[in-house]
């Protein structure tokens, strides 16, 4: 894991800003970055609620830069993206400053980490964003969370939010969406990702194909241990346990959930059947010679 300091300036309009919230999921935090050259910056995401050292250390890079946060836009809901938004409005952003996010869908948009008197202005696909110094196209790329949306810029800089990490491969609400939403990412050909978690992804074209590589062959994984077992009823952790033997056992809740969109997606296409055994939802191949 290469260290990633609080704030590093990667180019002359492009300063990246570490959340300072480590976890497993978050992993050395969330990253933010700051955009633009003039007066008026641009922040994409806010980190998580209440970290006065990312404050800080967003402070002095705002002090320095003798600048101010005229727009904040956030990749998604998760609240390691949205919560520091009322510290920064209060502290560090100019009177007019407008916050940006794609809608949900289905849901109701209310994220309990962004206050109420706060009006949060939808982003749509395909709409442009612009500062002094830094122009932004706003795609959005459904599957992480229905709302998500990466960034890109006319130089094939792509900021990837929790789309695609700097290490280890996304959780997703919805599997379908988010492999659509990676062959999306991979015909836009970017030169490097900036994401919302990690290092700089420097071999971006390789690094989404892993990621639909890795999701076909978990996939293929699953299909194969249902064939092996074509009588028995698996939750999702019991597949976890068998083809995450060499993922950390702290981080299979999430790999649980992940399996369990694999298993929603092979019920759809007809692959598994989906039962209720012992007040459980279990799985069991639907039928060995349709596979």
């Amino acid at each position: 894991m290469a260290f990633i300091p609080p704030v590093t300036r990667l180019s002359s309009s492009i300063i990246r800003i570490l959340g300072c919230n480590p976890g497993p999921m978050t992993l050395q935090g969330t990253n933010t970055y700051l955009l633009g050259t003039g007066k008026r910056r641009l922040l994409i995401d806010t980190g998580d609620i209440d970290v006065p050292e990312y404050l800080q250390h967003l402070g002095r890079v705002l002090e320095e830069e003798r600048a101010t946060i005229g727009g904040i836009i956030l990749t998604h809901w998760h609240h390691d993206h949205v919560g520091g938004v009322k510290d920064i409005l209060r502290m560090f952003a100019d009177t007019d400053c407008q916050v940006y996010k794609h809608p949900r869908i289905n849901e109701t948009d209310m994220c309990p980490e962004i206050p109420p008197n706060v009006q949060i202005q939808s982003l749509k696909d395909q709409e442009e964003y612009e500062v002094v110094g830094s122009k932004l196209r706003i795609v959005h790329t459904p599957g992480h969370t229905t709302d998500h949306i990466i960034l890109t810029t006319p130089e094939g800089i792509l900021f990837s939010g929790d789309c695609i990490l700097g290490e280890g491969t996304a959780v997703f609400e919805d599997l379908y969406s988010y492999m659509k939403s990676l062959e999306n990412i991979l015909s836009i050909n970017p030169a490097i990702i900036y994401p919302g978690h990690g290092n700089i992804i420097e071999d971006p074209i390789a690094r989404i194909k892993y990621y639909i590589k890795h999701r076909l062959q978990r996939e293929e994984q699953i299909l194969d241990l249902f064939m092996r077992n074509p009588h028995k009823h698996m939750k999702s952790m019991d597949v976890v346990k068998v083809i995450y033997q060499e993922v950390p056992e702290h981080l299979w809740s999430a790999a649980s959930l992940n399996v369990g969109h694999h298993l929603s997606k092979l019920v759809k296409e007809g692959k598994l059947l989906k039962v209720l055994q012992s007040t459980e939802e279990t799985y069991v191949l639907k039928k060995t010679g349709n596979l």
